[in-house]
């Protein structure tokens, strides 16, 4: 992908430090970021960045990532091909069996490992790409 623009990334997740730190990881690595710090705002830049991957936090304060990945999911244009990994605390496996079920396509653990981090978005992206051609 050396020849195009890596495609947008939007991070949720109500810890300014966490969204900082992913941020400027994948910023370094050419991705276009955008933040958001809560769900209502995480679904009100969804329109507009109109994200190729979303990283979702769950546990945050009024619209839960539960409750944002299960909107998106709905979006009649972009719900179906945009990638969403949650990135929580919450490491049992009903919690990981729920995230599945509710639409998202992967899961990474907090406190998360960066190149980790890194992998998991560019193997989802290469399986957004595989679906789109």
């Amino acid at each position: 992908m050396t020849t195009r623009s890596l495609p947008p990334i939007l991070v949720v997740d109500d810890n300014q430090d966490n969204a900082e730190i992913i941020c400027q990881y994948l910023g370094a690595r050419g991705y276009p970021v955008t933040v958001a710090h809560d769900g209502d705002e995480a679904l009100a830049l969804f329109e507009t960045v109109r994200p190729a991957l979303v990283l979702l936090d769950v546990m945050m304060p009024g619209r839960d990532g539960w409750d944002v990945c299960r909107v998106m999911r709905q979006h009649p244009v972009l719900g179906a091909a945009v990638k969403i990994v949650m990135v929580t605390a919450l490491d049992e496996w009903q919690d990981k069996r729920e995230a599945l079920q509710l639409g998202a396509d992967d899961y990474v653990e907090k406190p998360f490992d960066l190149p980790a981090l890194a992998a998991t978005v560019q193997r989802n992206l290469a399986m957004r790409r595989m679906k789109a051609s």
